[in-house]
């Protein structure tokens, strides 16, 4: 095992030469109080069953409430919701103010215009360092078609995937 440690800002910068996909992990609370949180770590882990993860940082007040519900839908956002994911990256406040959505066949909210939705039942939290790995179990999903493209991120910025 290597002991040398490794500079944040130099693991920041290589990690950042790999592009992403930007999804919003809704859930609704039982008071139906949309629940919401951006996540660039997202994938898919098993087709059977079909599971997919996304990673959280512990400083997060959103997720406990999300886990709480023991479901999400990861809403995978389009290549003009940049405005959206930034809603949902802040702390605090109400983060569906002006943004319209529909309950997915679970409940957790569909956000308008989005490229796809995947809705699932949490299966497990693991703690890996200073985030935590969740996986979900797919149950319905869905995406859109036609010409709307994905948000990307890379080099800490926003790009559309063409």
């Amino acid at each position: 095992m290597n002991d040398t440690a490794v500079d944040p800002t130099h693991f920041r910068t290589v990690l950042g030469e790999f592009s992403t996909g930007v999804v919003v992990v809704t859930s609704l609370e039982s008071e139906n109080t949309p629940i919401g949180l951006a996540v660039g770590s997202f994938a898919s882990v098993s087709l059977d069953p079909p599971l997919v993860a996304f990673f959280v940082a512990h400083t997060s007040t959103t997720f406990p409430r999300i886990a709480a519900t023991g479901r999400f839908c990861a809403n995978i956002l389009s290549h003009d919701q940049v405005d959206v994911c930034r809603a949902f990256s802040r702390s605090g406040g109400d983060k569906f103010d002006g943004v319209a959505w529909e309950p997915s066949p679970s409940g957790s909210p569909v956000l308008d215009g989005v490229h796809g939705w995947i809705d699932c039942t949490i299966t497990s939290v693991q703690r890996l360092g200073d985030h935590d790995l969740v996986v979900g179990e797919v149950h319905q999903l869905d995406a859109a078609v036609g010409d709307r493209s994905p948000l990307v991120f890379y080099r800490s910025a926003f790009h559309a995937l063409r």
